[in-house]
């Protein structure tokens, strides 16, 4: 992949040295030339080949991440099995249930 864009890159340096030593050519065309044909797409193509490894870095930090969290819980609170309602308490409703008077 990088050999690809090493070699896209040249080109357009190529393209740009051309540019610029032409009798008609201008620096400011060779820049111009450089950056819209070599350094954009190049650079625009390396970040959309980049997107399956930055993904399965951030995927692979999050269960890290899980796993640190649930190593910690479990060690923190030793009678915990974490699965909800383990304790010994009843469960408590957020909401009294109301009943219709007769």
């Amino acid at each position: 992949m990088y050999l690809i864009a090493i070699g896209w890159l040249y080109v357009a340096l190529m393209m740009a040295v051309v540019e610029a030593s032409s009798t008609t050519g201008t620096v400011l065309g060779a820049v111009i030339t450089f950056v819209l044909y070599g350094l954009a797409p190049t650079a625009l193509l390396m970040y959309v080949l980049g997107t399956p490894g930055r993904r399965r870095i951030l995927k692979a930090r999050e269960a890290q991440a899980e796993a640190a969290h649930m190593a910690h819980m479990a060690q923190t609170t030793p009678g915990n099995s974490g699965q909800p309602n383990a304790g010994s308490e009843a469960p408590a409703d957020a909401i009294t249930p109301m009943r219709k008077e007769l």
